[in-house]
């Protein structure tokens, strides 16, 4: 399952790291847009598989974040 941005801006924050577990609803990152922070919920739990951004990145609307198993 993949984890996508629900708006463009910049990862301000990721709150997980490759292999770790998540739970449906926890915040996988956070985007910065506008001086606004916006939280990126896991919509399904599983275990991080890969992480596709780095902290700082910019990012466009749907592109992946990261990878759940």
């Amino acid at each position: 399952m993949e984890i996508k941005a629900s708006m463009a801006g910049n990862v301000w924050k990721m709150n997980v790291a490759e292999g770790a577990e998540v739970n449906e609803g926890d915040d996988v990152a956070i985007l910065e847009s506008m001086k606004m922070e916006i939280p990126i919920p896991a919509e399904k739990g599983g275990k991080v598989k890969e992480i596709k951004v780095a902290e700082g990145d910019f990012v466009n609307e749907g592109d992946v974040l990261a990878v759940l198993e």
